[in-house]
């Protein structure tokens, strides 16, 4: 019977093939409808944020709309945290949820649209003479304006029968955003003209550039101007010439590569927001550097910027590159010792109180990882381990889901997403202990869909180590801050992984052993580092100055 149900799930399923969820009353009937009459595929998660999660998670490493769906009332709420990070990021996805009857609310249901509203997130319901049309016009709003969109199904609306599956029309997407006006037009030439008679140029590009597809026509620039390279942390890997490449800007970034951005007397930020990280809390460039910056926003995000252009970062890309015909190189980055400005600190092997040194675990790790990866990140201070010690190769490549939001828990799930949407690379998870704990539930998940590919790298130092970074040593009680000793080595070893204590760096070489055999033979590996807590992170070090 061609149900409303039914009606959403073709229709959506014409415009995503992955959908991730936990089946309960409200979404029953959307699931059978999925699973009997298309061919997208359903994985299932355990807890209800791990859904929005995976979808996330997918999108950033694919570039493809996925979906999420769970049940009404607890199963939506659920989901509000995630939903709030996608919102943020400016990930598009759609969110099928069950929601109260027609007729009215039932005791145990909540104002889904108003809580989705909270969060940033725009609701369409459908009904039993427009489910098919509904369902486009969100998978359009979702990647018009790059945010998720929650698609409700009434509870008595659900199982109505509602006729064949009528044809839809595809959604309409805008086209980039061009620069528009003599304005604009004047700003595309005094970068090009900054750029052309800089001693030591610099681009930065972020998330945004990647976005638009900006990465070639940046080199091209690059290398007619002799610019020097950094990213953010989400834009890593966009520009084609590694080896004019400072890394990230801000606390990810060694000491040695931010002095050299410090020395840029031209920046030109592409497709970069230049957040308090990114811009080392107003410290990145030097009082005389010439700041300009190329986004969507309606307006510069930045009070160092000096002049702005509001357009899509490929088309102002190229641009500014056909002004600058004729120009000789700076010859700047050939002229300073980039090997040595890019050299992480290694680490002492072990710390002082006994434990492991997460700087000399992560060096390790880098060695050790396949090359062919996609590194997935909770949030928290071990943040500064894995985004300043493992490259990757572009920006799909480094999943952060939580950043945007500041939450943690959001790292077993955004394993799922990755690994199907990358399904040739091997995912690699980089989670604390509070953070893993947080979202233990899709262990489970992450063991069951990414075995032979999957490894989860747990920084284990027995506290919320970011506040007690930052709170601890204001003289705060430390109590609330500790966790005590987990064995994820354990859990995961109890779920099907083979989980593994790490305690010395010579432990990791377990890695190695786990690589050489056949992907087939292969369980999710978990790497439970027992690593000290008294080795601060750089960023972090950053955070706690500019906070007093």
């Amino acid at each position: 019977m061609p149900t409303v149900s039914a009606h959403v799930a073709v229709t959506l399923a014409a415009h995503v093939d992955h959908v991730f969820g936990v089946m309960g009353n409200g979404n029953a009937y959307f699931l059978d409808a999925l699973t009997r009459q298309t061919d997208a595929l359903f994985t299932a998660v355990r807890h209800e944020a791990g859904a929005v999660v995976a979808a996330d998670a997918f999108h950033r490493a694919s570039g493809r709309l996925a979906a999420a769906t769970t049940t009404y009332g607890a199963g939506f709420t659920n989901t509000l945290t995630a939903l709030a990070e996608a919102v943020q990021a400016h990930v598009p996805l759609v969110l099928v949820v069950g929601d109260e009857p027609t007729s009215g609310p039932r005791p145990w249901d909540v104002d889904q649209i108003a809580m989705a509203s909270a969060v940033g997130a725009r609701t369409y319901t459908v009904g039993r003479a427009d489910a098919a049309a509904t369902t486009v016009i969100a998978v359009e709003h979702a990647l018009t304006y790059r945010v998720p969109t929650v698609l409700a199904i009434p509870y008595d609306v659900a199982t109505l029968d509602t006729g064949p599956v009528p044809e839809t029309p595809a959604p309409r997407l805008p086209a980039p955003l061009a620069v528009r006006g003599a304005f604009a037009d004047g700003v595309v030439r005094d970068i090009a003209a900054a750029l052309a008679n800089a001693r030591r140029p610099l681009l930065l590009a972020g998330r945004g550039a990647w976005v638009a597809g900006a990465g070639e026509a940046l080199g091209a620039v690059a290398d007619a101007t002799g610019a020097l390279t950094v990213t953010t942390a989400l834009g890593r890997g966009i520009f084609p010439r590694r080896e004019f490449d400072l890394g990230v800007a801000g606390g990810f970034g060694t000491e040695g590569a931010m002095a050299l951005v410090r020395e840029a007397d031209v920046a030109v930020v592409v497709g970069a927001s230049l957040n308090q990280f990114t811009m080392r809390f107003g410290e990145l460039f030097a009082p005389g550097c010439r700041v300009f910056q190329v986004d969507v926003a309606p307006a510069a995000t930045h009070p160092h910027v000096g002049g702005y252009v509001r357009g899509d970062a490929c088309v102002v890309a190229e641009s500014i590159l056909k002004e600058l015909s004729d120009v000789v190189p700076s010859g700047w980055r050939e002229s300073v010792d980039l090997s040595t400005a890019r050299r992480h600190e290694p680490g002492d092997g072990t710390a002082a109180d006994g434990r492991l040194d997460p700087r000399s675990a992560a060096a390790r790790l880098a060695e050790l990882l396949p090359e062919n990866r996609v590194v997935v990140s909770d949030g928290g201070h071990f943040l500064g381990w894995s985004n300043m010690y493992w490259p990757v190769s572009s920006p799909d490549r480094m999943v952060m889901v939580g950043t945007a939001f500041q939450a943690i828990g959001l790292g077993f799930p955004s394993v799922m997403g990755a690994a199907l949407a990358r399904p040739e690379a091997t995912v690699v998870l980089t989670t604390g202990d509070g953070g893993g704990l947080m979202a233990l539930s899709d262990l489970e998940s992450a063991v069951r869909v990414a075995a032979g590919r999957g490894i989860a790298v747990v920084w284990n130092d027995g506290a919320y180590s970011a506040e007690m970074h930052l709170y601890g040593r204001k003289g705060l009680a430390q109590e609330p801050m500790l966790i005590p000793d987990v064995d994820f080595a354990g859990v995961a070893t109890a779920l099907g992984a083979q989980g593994v204590a790490v305690r010395t760096v010579e432990d990791l070489d377990v890695l190695r052993e786990w690589s050489t055999r056949p992907a087939d033979e292969r369980p999710f590996l978990l790497l439970d580092l027992r690593v000290s807590g008294t080795v601060v992170a750089p960023f972090w070090e950053e955070i706690s100055r500019a906070s007093g």
